[in-house]
């Protein structure tokens, strides 16, 4: 039975959030989607977000581009009845393999390859004329998908950027290319990833055809002058060409806002201390390894001493509220919900572990590994990215040895663990080798003083050198 086509609008994703930026379609025109298929990812400013279509049907409008940012509401997709499948059955049946992607060849597969296909006749055509324009909101067409062109038809093709394979979007994205500046060699214009490394001086001077048209200097007749690069504007101020230009904006944006803001608002005071971890490691060595082999890391033995620690001092483990009246109140929580710092591809975050305190070493080594994984490939939840109350942030895997870290607003305090490395250290009055770290701690001091704040880290740090003393007692 024919259906008006139905337009999903990008829904609300959660915590607040009123926009997302559109990564990567897993569907093109034309593509027929089932009941729950994901058809985008989509990045908010928590995490990349797989996005499922609560329609079934034929793909006719694709309401974005990639790398446009959506407000919350707008259009996302637009989906056809079942029954312009038919369309699709007989260009298959009419053209063999199907169009070529570009820079990996024809293929007689037509399984999940993306492929490219005219607009439809008759019904399906009308339906996606209502739905909107195909020239502004069908942004993966190209001109092999197209019927024969009018005169006059070309002129425009040329000013649409012909860009197929979402691997060289992606490209050009990171490299700030803006691929409507670009002409494609490949054919019909299609821009290839050569096109886009040409454009971001990224590829030799062998292969950039770009290079052959570079005006070379002449200037005392030796060495060219540098090219403007990427952009191609040239700074004015520092005179150097400007390699590209990236928005902030997702995870990027939502770092700089909460740093910024913690700077602003948040009177901050650093105290450290360096530590011997010699007895920490032996004993680590001394513990039974599990099933898999695995003993517990010492950032999760150290996380249950933070957790006791937080105990003692419960100022650290809080969030400052302002009250509608405006006046403002400590919150402390009862147990501890651990930040874990973690450096991504798409910036720092900082999943929490709920309730670290309730966990043994060994269970919480297993829940920030699994957390920190799941935020390495993007898919924390809202929840899990905002549920902290207090954050560890092991720097000493950059092996550094100290760090002035920036809190991590709403919440009033962060220890860092640097490098463990062997320095001298006098023992008993006695000069030997032992394995040395450094803890910062950088606290809120509206929340608490100098005194809270080092008996705090002074508790952490006597348990990392004295660990079997403190784990008989936690």
């Amino acid at each position: 039975m024919t259906q008006s086509p139905q337009t999903f609008k990008l829904p609300d994703l959660g915590e607040g959030l009123t926009e997302a930026e559109l990564v990567t379609w897993r569907v093109a025109v034309g593509d027929t989607v089932e009941l729950d298929q994901v058809i985008a990812e989509v990045e908010t400013a928590k995490s990349l977000v797989e996005v499922p279509t609560p329609y079934a049907g034929t793909v006719l409008v694709l309401h974005g581009q990639e790398g446009q940012t959506l407000p919350v509401g707008n259009p996302l997709i637009t989906i056809g009845s079942e029954g312009a499948q038919s369309y699709r059955e007989e260009e298959r049946a009419g053209t063999g393999s199907g169009n070529v992607l570009i820079g990996y060849g024809t293929s007689e597969d037509a399984g999940n390859a993306r492929r490219r296909r005219r607009a439809p006749r008759g019904p399906a055509r009308v339906a996606a004329g209502t739905a909107g324009s195909a020239a502004s909101t069908a942004p993966l067409a190209s001109a092999a998908d197209s019927v024969p062109a009018a005169p006059g038809a070309d002129a425009v093709a040329r000013r649409a950027p012909r860009v197929v394979n979402p691997l060289v979007r992606r490209l050009a994205r990171e490299l700030g290319v803006d691929v409507s500046s670009l002409s494609g060699r490949g054919p019909g214009g299609l821009i290839m990833r050569a096109d886009v490394l040409a454009a971001s001086g990224a590829a030799s001077a062998s292969t950039d055809v770009s290079a052959a048209a570079t005006p070379v200097a002449a200037t005392r007749g030796t060495q060219a002058a540098p090219a403007a690069s990427g952009t191609g504007e040239t700074d004015a101020r520092s005179g150097l060409g400007v390699a590209a230009r990236a928005p902030i904006t997702g995870v990027r944006r939502t770092i700089a806002e909460t740093m910024s803001r913690s700077r602003r608002e948040i009177p901050e005071a650093t105290v450290w201390v360096d530590v011997d971890a010699t007895e920490l490691l032996a004993l680590r060595r001394g513990i039974r390894p599990d099933a898999s082999g695995r003993r517990p890391s010492v950032l999760a033995i150290v996380g249950r001493f933070v957790a006791a620690g937080l105990k003692r001092v419960p100022e650290l483990n809080a969030r400052i509220e302002t009250r509608p009246d405006g006046t403002e109140e400590v919150v402390t929580f009862d147990g501890v919900n651990l930040g874990i710092a973690a450096q991504t591809e798409r910036g720092l975050v900082v999943p929490a572990v709920h309730r670290a305190d309730a966990l043994s070493a060994r269970e919480l080594d297993a829940a920030i590994g699994a957390l920190v994984a799941t935020a390495r490939e993007g898919r924390c939840t809202p929840a899990e990215l905002t549920r902290g109350t207090f954050t560890l942030n092991n720097y000493g895997v950059f092996d550094v040895d100290g760090s002035a870290a920036i809190i991590n607003h709403p919440q009033v305090a962060i220890l860092g663990l640097g490098r463990i490395k062997q320095r001298p250290w006098v023992v008993d009055g006695q000069l030997c080798v032992r394995d040395i770290t450094e803890l910062t701690l950088s606290f809120d001091h509206r929340v608490c003083d100098g005194g809270a704040a080092s008996r705090f880290l002074r508790f952490v740090a006597d348990a990392i050198e004295r660990p079997g003393e403190a784990l008989a007692e936690l």
